[in-house]
């Protein structure tokens, strides 16, 4: 199910599990998962909003950003352990930080895209320790 605002989607299961995608934010979600019940109900499937929005758990955070300097990939993906770097398959540098669930992108103008984590307090972890990381690498 697509929902125009907030725009999302859901992937609505049998079992009656919900996967929302696209949400900038907690409260857009919960907007979601509110204009999602309301469309079911439409067909006289009756849901408990209140016992749903105490139920939602994230399970992955995705951030895009920049961390401010340009980045080598090739001298990166020599130096780093846990790095995938295939440029004629795709620019960017996948990197796995190390003690973190926080899976990098990292291009050469220093955007970076963040996945893995589960909380805006881990993500700002993962990165902040990706920076230290990156500087260590860095001539």
């Amino acid at each position: 199910m697509r929902i125009k605002e907030p725009k999302t989607s859901a992937l609505i299961f049998s079992s009656g599990k919900v996967v929302c995608t696209g949400a900038k934010s907690m409260l857009k979600v919960k907007d979601s998962i509110r204009a999602i019940i309301k469309n079911i109900e439409k067909i006289n499937i009756r849901i408990k909003v209140d016992k749903v929005l105490k139920e939602i758990k994230v399970q992955n955070m995705v951030a895009s950003g920049s961390i401010g300097m340009d980045l080598n990939l090739n001298s990166l993906a020599m130096t780093l352990d846990n790095t995938e770097y295939e440029p004629e398959q795709f620019p960017g540098l996948v990197f796995k930080l190390s003690g973190t669930n926080a899976t990098f992108l990292l291009f050469s103008n220093g955007k970076i895209v963040c996945t893995g984590t589960k909380s805006e307090k881990k993500l700002h972890e993962a990165v902040d320790k990706l920076i230290i990381h990156l500087k260590k690498h860095i001539r």
